[in-house]
């Protein structure tokens, strides 16, 4: 076994080797939920899904957690303009990013920490960094001192002076230092907030993370996933915090994260005006098109989103289910052993898929040109067992062919194609020319092959 994965804390790849090999564990940031999830927050979901479906064809037990960040002060400011319940207008939100995610083939993970139901948990751990010395309270905040670990910076790579100097560090008079981070913060009663022994208030974002992370899958994991935005300083104050309330010399010992998407030329982000939601997206492609174009530049590159790279995903997604159509009849075996090595490779080098997607379209080439019988099988089988490890190709064929929305009548397409194809073979072509038009008035795209007649839903 030699899986391979960038490490941001080390700046190159390296050989994964978890710490039990029994049972590795994993942790994604997840969504903060005050609004309706975009694209960007679809790539991280979609990308260590992936991993995560790798890891679990390695191991024998994964466990992966992908938490709900529920408190925090966008989600305290929209609720409260709307007028509505913070915990309800919160919940809604993560109900319908995990609506989305699951669209696009992502599996949930095996633990969705919610960051409220872990405050007792928070608590504990802040009580503790004060205790070491690594935090202190100041009119009712609770603040990390970062003075106080000498490897703060270390992931990011970063010197502190240069950091404080190049980043938004809140000024505020309690500080002892300009990049301490808050622990905790004070709640009025327009807020949500807890009894500690700080006062009433609620925890800070970076917290919550290394809470809820250190109460399902320990003091020290093995992979921590996500955005290359989080590096810093959500990532870096995750580090500092954890091991010195933990008393390890690391956090997580391989951090994996991913790139940006790209609208056009320019980089996703709300000042732009360029999000693009999910739930819109997802109106106008079925989620493995999706999919496919976010899986089709390896993980730690820029992603380009544009009506043409839309479109060349659903071209290739619409010709690998046709091959699948034209064989329908061929009996298949589902197996991870048959998935070709040199996928396996592929995604084993860093998540590679870029040169396993390469692979996918050989292996549909082949299962297009083959013509016995146990050909067939092999590449089909080879096809699906593939699509299972990466979340494609899970679709009916024939079904892939109509919308969601659609009221088409697939049997009615069918029999009116059996009778065009029998005018050919009458040599009526009138009569074929007049099925062709009736299926065209329909919408109905026909592409006859060697094959025979292929059909689609014109899009």
């Amino acid at each position: 076994m030699s899986l391979i994965l960038h490490n941001t804390s080390k700046g190159k790849k390296e050989l994964f080797i978890p710490i039990n090999e029994d049972s590795v564990t994993m942790y994604l940031c997840g969504p903060t939920v005050y609004n309706y999830a975009h694209i960007g927050n679809a790539r991280p979901a979609v990308v260590f899904d992936v991993l995560y479906r790798l890891l679990k064809h390695h191991y024998p037990k994964v466990t992966y957690a992908r938490n709900i960040t529920d408190i925090d002060d966008k989600i305290n400011k929209s609720a409260l303009e709307l007028g509505l319940n913070i915990k309800k207008y919160s919940q809604k939100y993560a109900d319908i990013y995990n609506h989305d995610i699951e669209q696009l083939g992502v599996l949930p993970p095996d633990i969705e920490p919610y960051a409220t139901d872990h405050i007792p948990q928070i608590i504990a751990m802040i009580k503790d960094l004060i205790e070491k010395g690594h935090a202190y309270a100041a009119e009712g905040h609770v603040l990390f001192s970062v003075e106080s670990y000498k490897d703060y910076g270390k992931l990011s790579n970063r010197k502190l002076e240069d950091m404080i100097a190049g980043a938004r560090v809140e000024v505020a008079p309690y500080k002892k230092y300009p990049a301490d981070f808050v622990l905790w913060k004070p709640s009025d009663d327009s807020l949500p907030g807890w009894n500690s022994p700080w006062g009433r208030g609620r925890p800070g974002w970076h917290i919550e993370c290394s809470a809820m992370c250190k109460e399902h899958l320990g003091d020290v994991i093995d992979i921590h996933c996500g955005g290359r935005d989080l590096v810093f300083p959500h990532h870096e104050n995750e580090v500092a915090q954890s091991c010195c309330a933990n008393d390890t010399q690391q956090f997580a010992n391989y951090w994996v994260h991913n790139g940006m998407i790209n609208m056009g030329n320019q980089k996703m982000s709300k000042s732009l005006g360029n999000i693009l939601l999910i739930n819109e997206i997802t109106k106008q492609y079925k989620g493995e098109v999706i999919r496919w174009l976010l899986l089709s530049a390896q993980y730690r590159q820029s992603v380009d989103w544009s009506k043409n790279s839309i479109h060349k995903a659903q071209k290739t997604m619409d010709r690998i289910y046709a091959t699948l159509r034209d064989n329908q009849s061929v009996q298949v075996e589902m197996n991870k052993e048959l998935i070709p090595s040199s996928i396996i490779q592929a995604l084993d080098d860093d998540l590679n898929t870029p040169i396993a997607f390469a692979e996918i379209n050989k292996i549909a080439k082949q299962l297009a040109n083959a013509e016995t019988g146990s050909d067939k099988q092999l590449y089909k089988s080879q096809l699906l067992s593939t699509g299972q490890l990466l979340g494609l190709f899970l679709e009916d064929a024939e079904q892939w062919f109509i919308a969601d929305n659609s009221d088409v009548d697939a049997d009615k397409i069918e029999d009116l194609i059996a009778q065009r194809n029998q005018a050919r073979a009458d040599k009526d072509w009138a009569k074929s020319d007049e099925i062709r038009d009736e299926l065209a008035a329909m919408n109905i795209v026909l592409e006859d092959s060697a094959n025979g007649t292929r059909w689609s839903i014109k899009k």
